[in-house]
């Protein structure tokens, strides 16, 4: 089995919540949801503070404040028709196929985390089962899109017994 997700740690409080490890878990749970081999792609992450992710999210989004996470896509994969699921990634002839990049803010993680009162390692697994499914091409613009990317959470966390984040 090899690695999934290729971490790159920023802000050291991130190998106390073990963030390459969670990270590992939630994608590849992610991946095989959605009836892909994981071992056929790969995703970098980054785990970086709210200063970092804010020049992202304002460089890349025109927002300049911090969010909890950011992904970029390594192409469009998004569905035609809103409320559909996105046509799975092409798997090229020299796997792994470069699914794109993750960005992770502690600061904002924890922050909300413990606002829902609910432990880091939770928050921080949602978002990045959350935001692999962003890099299949799954959005939550319209509310037929996140009614379905809500739905895919959902059940890929309870897969990992996990509570629904959302209730």
């Amino acid at each position: 089995m090899s690695e999934l997700v290729e971490t790159l740690i920023e802000d050291a409080r991130w190998k106390d919540v073990g963030l390459a490890a969670l990270a590992e878990v939630a994608a590849r749970n992610t991946l095989v949801h959605r009836s892909l081999n994981p071992d056929h792609f790969a995703i970098s992450l980054m785990g970086c503070d709210d200063a970092r992710i804010m020049t992202l999210n304002n460089d890349f989004r025109e927002k300049p404040k911090p969010t909890n996470v950011l992904s970029w896509p390594s192409e469009d994969r998004a569905a035609a028709t809103p409320g559909t699921h996105p046509n799975p990634p092409h798997i090229g002839p020299m796997p792994p196929e470069e699914l794109g990049d993750i960005a992770i803010a502690y600061e904002t993680c924890l922050a909300e985390a413990e606002a829902a009162s609910k432990q880091i390692s939770a928050h921080v697994t949602h978002l990045i089962v959350h935001a692999t499914l962003h890099l299949l091409g799954y959005d939550h613009i319209s509310d037929a899109d996140a009614a379905l990317m809500e739905g895919l959470e959902v059940e890929i966390l309870a897969s990992m017994g996990q509570p629904d984040p959302y209730s």
